[in-house]
């Protein structure tokens, strides 16, 4: 199985095996290409040393491309109590990823809960909040970022729709902070659902897409004896479905294969599925997709869901997928296979 050598490199550990893996390529690269490497890599271009005020956010957020700059400050000043605290390095908004270890608050299943998650660590500030910006402002092939708002109220909504945070009043903090620093009050509101007819529902065609990349028939494999055949199994997928988009997009908007789906309890028991898995959906928020991304190092994606991921990781990396799933309460839980 081939892997990226960026993927490679964000991961090092300086385990014994890695350590050994990285020796031998050093031997294996001629020494012109290795000063060509050398130079490409050190000479890196100038950044612009932006401000770690208000201001300085705006700026930043406007030239890294967002539409609406003003919401980048907001969450700036909600996410690091106006610049004094960072979660990892140089890391003002909470971006979770590979990098510093620390413990954070996140509103699960209707409480507030201390959880430890992986903060990314950054440079300088323009390269966290470009970080931000690309993943969650911009668009991403047919996939709409929040760029998409037609107002900074909306804009603000929609970080939540997407799945950005879990606290159910970020949106209106984020609101509060826009008012009181610019003065006038933002336009529009939060956005709409679609009517009932059109969300997604167990009697959609196999070709609905829940999420901008995942169709139905892709959960189910097309199968009618897969079919949902209740709204609470269409929800969990939904927020699964959300967090595979999440996925895709680190990894360069690279096709998401789904192994397995939806699997009814008879199925279930037909493939030699574990018991009570969540797998079956059969209670609210419980399910799980097993997925590899194409072209992407699967052991590199699991351990990016490993730190993004609050609720079920199933490590499946070894025999090709990763596992991502919940469970009634939500809880916390990893296993190897």
């Amino acid at each position: 199985m081939s892997i990226k050598l960026a993927d490679a490199a964000k991961f090092f550990k300086e385990e014994p095996h890695q350590i050994k893996a990285w020796d031998w390529l050093q031997g294996e690269v001629d020494t012109s290409t290795l000063e060509s490497f050398a130079t490409k890599y050190r000479n890196a271009p100038q950044i612009i040393d932006y401000p770690n005020t208000w201001d300085g956010l705006v700026k930043a957020g406007k030239n890294a491309g967002a539409k609406y700059p003003e919401v980048v400050a907001a969450q700036w000043a909600l996410e690091s109590n106006w610049g004094k605290a960072t979660s990892g390095t140089n890391n003002y908004f909470g971006l979770k990823g590979v990098g510093t270890n620390a413990n954070t608050q996140e509103f699960i299943n209707g409480k507030w809960v201390t959880i430890n998650a992986g903060f990314v660590n950054f440079p300088d500030l323009y390269t966290c909040v470009c970080y931000l910006v690309d993943r969650w402002y911009k668009d991403y092939s047919r996939y709409q970022g929040v760029n998409r708002a037609t107002s900074r109220n909306e804009c603000a909504h929609l970080l939540v729709k997407e799945g950005y945070a879990t606290d159910p009043d970020y949106a209106t903090k984020l609101i509060q902070i826009m008012d009181r620093e610019l003065g006038t009050p933002g336009t529009a509101s939060k956005p709409t659902d679609p009517p009932a007819a059109q969300r997604f529902n167990p009697w959609s065609p196999f070709t609905y897409k829940i999420t901008p990349h995942i169709t139905y028939g892709e959960l189910t494999l097309n199968q009618e004896a897969r079919r949902f055949t209740k709204q609470h199994q269409c929800d969990t997928a939904l927020e699964l479905c959300r967090f595979l988009e999440r996925v895709r997009n680190e990894f360069g908007a690279k096709p998401i294969i789904i192994t397995s789906g939806s699997r009814p309890e008879p199925i279930n028991t037909q493939v030699g599925g574990a018991k009570n898995s969540e797998h079956t959906y059969n209670e609210p928020n419980k399910g799980a997709v097993d997925f590899y991304i194409e072209g992407a190092s699967v052991y590199a994606v699991q351990e990016w869901c490993d730190y993004n991921w609050p609720f079920s990781i199933g490590y499946g990396a070894p025999k090709g997928f990763v596992h991502v799933g919940m469970r009634p309460g939500k809880p916390k839980v990893r296993w190897n296979y």
